[in-house]
């Protein structure tokens, strides 16, 4: 068990309440000679921060704990004037408290400890003078003897009177020339902290200067070309947010800023100046675009509803406003979870309180003897306590800073999955939905594990709190989320899916139609509602923006008319004959063919059992004479005769095994090649050469030392007359033409050298000859520009080492596989993710013919997809072990499979039943 230790800088915002503000930060030296530890019997080196409603003292020494003190429970704040303090000339600060906290004690992350004892702290400052420090602790100290609705408003209006003395540091500009369009103040949004500052809008940037130095940089900023999205945000129930999400160079990494500013009208002047600076380029898709595509398969059931979401304004960085996601299981107590058992999932037409009936009728009950505004549940499905409580092991501190530096109660924690499903389905006061971490198969249900060793307390029973219970059908978090995720996509819930949408962002949200669906909330929850900036009694208000905060916020209301139901693909009833004939075929030893009385799908023509180990590489190097070439794990390089059915050559190419190999042919687009020679292929080496061959002629051209390790894969861009190499080195190659017939030198051919994190394992390039994407033995994704080779932008798509990828025909998305078993596809424009499934066997090799994806597996089965991800024939067994090269003719008649049994087959292929002949 490891225990959770905070970073070397220890101050987070997070150790203050929430919404708390930190103002200065000080080089002190401390001392107490009534603190419970002695070390503080002398002065000890640190720093001293001063918030709106606490001073926090930060040991230099790590192992010591924090303490904070609450300007709430002070007594005094004064000069302090002894001999004892003379020699430090008299500039002493003494604060006299009822009771301090300690935190971080050995810089581990724990409940924090309340010390109730009257105790006396001294602060020697080492550059600041008390005289201009304690006017302004006092004003902070005064504050809190005042009801908390008025502490906030004379906080608010010390932040204000310092905001109003501070502009924007125009030295912070990148670009003298760079135009000032607009400067407001904002506060930056984070989970349960606030930290002001000002922004500044210029024609090439926004900048975010924050007015203390908490943030990890002095200003923020943001060039407007990398802008993705602006979107107009709500942030507690007003509309005063505003969202930017961006790619932050040179890694393309994705970045987002949530700001809140005073009023509705400074946000919508901040978002139209800044959405129309001709430097800022758009993301635009628009909403029906995206529920058509999740209509037709080609977007996820969990990756529509975080576009919902976001559309109801429900942010990541927002706790009050965290995405929601339904309960699709109702079985938490079987063995087994059989996801084609419609039993074992929950009503989707129903709110959660709705589903049990005893429960609704007393729920009924209570709503008929209400005076207006009458309301059916007296608790929300999602707010900041139950986020944290489904998260608190993977965000303690959060919770911290929620309770005040408690957790909850031991038997009130997240424990177990099947209680809290329980509850909710029967406790008269719980009505909770989940958050998406329980279907993020990326993150694979890190939230269940009490990874960092927290104590939590025991239960009434004396079991130490430790990692949730999960249900007996899961083998462990990875599993129990894969399985929730594979529910999520299930033709179960992907029919209706749209009823619970009807209900959470719909027209059944409130209103006529939210009274027939049971599903009416407190009334405070929906925007509308209350119009805060007209509440002049400053009590009143804060008390609205507490309930508000902390009981929960109706997403805004997406859709007013029904939601369109998830279409079943109408190659369904093919789908199911298909695969029938499939599973049949599966079950004998090698398929010659896969047919039933009407068609015929793949007919074996040729089978070369040549090499001597497994097969890498297949590729067809002329379809007028129908070659076929090969490398393998033996180094050696195979020609055969498609029209013949021989091996017509075989060549030691080397000792070591041969990873990949590319075949390049002369045209009138390439002028420039390698060599003399028309028609030659290159093939990649784990002696870290790349090697090239002339089929013509059958000779050894040149040999590459191109690498400074194994050559794992290759592609070549025809109309560019380049060449590019991946390797374990960690980086891919681009080779252009040498300008003679000489020596091949590296130095002269290398045109640019893209360096990743990890061993490159495959390569492509679209069909335009616009884009290579490369990917990593860590499941990471890159795409270049082929004009200049920059960077467009990276995604980790796998959790294991990716296996092939390809651009489909259109160059418009990226399918790749990997060990994990995912199949992903990925948008080239936005990055975003279309679609994920989890196969079976795990694909090793893929190849696009028009509209349809074959995936090989490792299992030896070839399996045919169409374009939206629906499989129209699985379980094709065309060899005794993985199918790891796949190769197509131009007619697309011939598929040649390459395979780790060290055979190479090629198929006559009939398309007609899918209306490609």
């Amino acid at each position: 068990m490891t225990l959770q230790v905070m970073d070397k800088e220890r101050f987070t915002m997070l150790l203050l309440e929430p919404g708390e503000i930190f103002f200065e930060d000080y080089s002190v030296q401390m001392k107490s000679p009534d603190c419970a530890n002695s070390v503080y019997n002398n002065w000890i080196e640190g720093r001293l921060k001063l918030c709106s409603k606490s001073l926090v003292f930060v040991d230099k020494d790590i192992n010591r704990p924090l303490i904070k003190v609450q300007l709430k429970e002070t007594l005094a704040i004064e000069k302090l004037n002894s001999d004892d303090t003379s020699k430090r000339c008299n500039d002493v600060l003494s604060i006299h408290c009822k009771q301090y906290v300690e935190m971080l004690e050995g810089n581990i992350l724990a409940p924090y400890k309340f010390i109730h004892k009257t105790t006396c702290f001294l602060f020697s400052f080492n550059y600041a003078k008390v005289d201009e420090c304690l006017p302004h602790m006092l004003q902070l100290l005064r504050a809190t003897t005042l009801p908390t609705a008025e502490q906030n408003a004379m906080i608010m209006a010390i932040v204000h009177s310092r905001q109003s003395r501070v502009s924007f540091d125009t030295s912070w500009l990148e670009d003298l020339y760079e135009q000032v369009v607009l400067e407001v103040h904002a506060n930056k949004v984070l989970p349960l902290v606030i930290n002001p500052g000002k922004v500044l809008l210029t024609t090439c940037r926004i900048y975010f200067q924050p007015y203390n130095n908490m943030d990890q940089h002095p200003v923020l900023k943001i060039n407007l070309k990398d802008i993705k999205y602006v979107i107009k945000r709500r942030f507690l129930l007003r509309q005063v947010g505003i969202e930017i999400k961006w790619t932050k160079n040179p890694g393309s990494i994705i970045e987002y800023l949530f700001l809140s500013v005073k009023c509705q009208e400074t946000r919508d002047d901040l978002y139209e100046k800044l959405i129309s600076q001709p430097a800022v380029s758009l993301e635009k898709i628009a909403q029906n675009q995206m529920t058509i595509q999740w209509q037709n398969g080609s977007l996820s059931n969990y990756d529509y509803l975080l576009y919902v979401n976001s559309l109801a304004d429900r942010t990541f960085h927002d706790l009050t406003q965290y995405p929601v996601m339904p309960w699709v299981i109702q079985d938490y107590t079987s063995s087994t979870l059989d996801l084609n058992n419609p039993n074992v999932y929950r009503d989707l037409t129903k709110p959660i309180g709705a589903l049990e009936p005893t429960r609704l009728e007393r729920l009924k009950e209570r709503y008929m003897e209400m005076s207006e505004p009458k309301f059916l549940y007296g608790s929300h499905y999602s707010a900041p306590g139950f986020v944290l409580f489904y998260l608190v092991r993977k965000y303690p501190q959060y919770m911290l800073c929620l309770q005040n530096g408690r957790f909850d109660h031991p038997d009130r924690m997240f424990n177990s999955v099947a209680d809290v499903w329980k509850n909710v389905l029967l406790n008269m006061s719980d009505f909770k939905e989940l958050v998406p971490e329980f279907y993020d198969t990326n993150n694979g249900g890190d939230f269940l594990v009490n990874t960092y060793g927290i104590d939590f307390g025991y239960r009434h029973d004396g079991r130490k709190i430790g990692d949730v219970q999960l249900p007996p059908w899961a083998d462990g978090p990875v599993d129990f989320v894969q399985q929730l995720r594979n529910a999520l996509e299930s033709d179960y819930v992907s029919q209706n899916l749209h009823n619970w949408i009807d209900l959470i962002f719909g027209y059944k949200q409130k209103g006529i139609e939210a009274e027939k669906a049971d599903n009416m909330f407190f009334h405070l929850c929906y925007e509308g509602a209350i119009d805060l900036d007209t509440i002049q009694d400053i009590n009143d208000r804060h008390g609205l923006e507490v309930q508000i905060m902390e009981f929960g916020q109706i997403p805004k209301q997406v859709f007013t008319l029904r939601h369109p139901k998830r279409m079943v693909s109408g190659t369904s009833s093919l789908m199911r004959s298909v695969s029938s004939i499939s599973s049949q075929g599966s079950s004998c030893t090698e398929c010659e063919s896969v047919s039933d009385k009407d068609f015929t799908i793949f007919k074996k023509l040729s089978k070369f059992q040549s090499h001597k180990q497994a097969v890498n590489s297949v590729l067809i190097t002329n379809d007028s004479t129908e070659d076929i070439v090969s490398v393998g794990q033996d180094g050696m390089l195979k020609l055969y005769s498609m029209k013949s059915g021989k091996l017509t050559r075989s060549v030691a190419l080397s000792t070591l095994p041969l990873s990949s190999c590319v075949a390049h042919k002369s045209s009138a687009a390439t002028p420039n090649t390698f060599t003399v020679s028309s028609n030659f292929v290159v093939a990649g080496c784990w002696d870290n050469t790349l090697i090239f061959y002339d089929v013509e002629f059958g000779r050894v051209i040149d040999t590459l030392q191109g690498h400074e390790d194994a050559v794992s894969c290759l592609t070549w861009s025809p109309s560019r007359g380049v060449l590019v190499s991946g390797s374990w080195d960690c980086t891919a190659k681009v080779w252009r033409s040498p300008s003679s017939t000489k020596k091949i030198k590296p130095a002269e051919c290398l045109l640019a050298q893209l360096d990743h994190d990890s061993k490159v394992v495959c390569l492509d390039i679209s069909s335009n000859d616009s884009l290579l994407v490369s990917g990593t033995e860590d499941g990471e994704i890159f795409l270049w520009n082929m004009d200049k080779y920059n960077l467009q932008f990276t995604v980790k798509a796998h959790t294991a080492k990716l296996n092939a990828m390809r651009f489909d025909p259109q160059s418009k998305t990226i399918v790749s596989c990997a060990n994990d078993k995912v199949l992903n596809i990925i948008d080239v424009r936005t990055s975003t993710q279309l679609y994920r499934t989890i196969l079976e066997d795990e694909p090793i090799s893929l190849y696009w013919k028009e509209a349809f994806l074959l995936v090989g597996d490792i299992s030896g089965n070839l399996s045919i997809w169409d374009l939206r991800g629906a499989i129209l024939c699985t379980n094709f067994h065309c060899h005794h072990d993985a199918v790891t090269s796949i190769a197509v003719s131009q007619d697309g008649k011939r598929v040649v499979t390459g395979s780790k049994d060290r055979s190479v087959t090629v198929w006559d292929c009939n398309w007609d039943w899918v209306g490609l002949s």
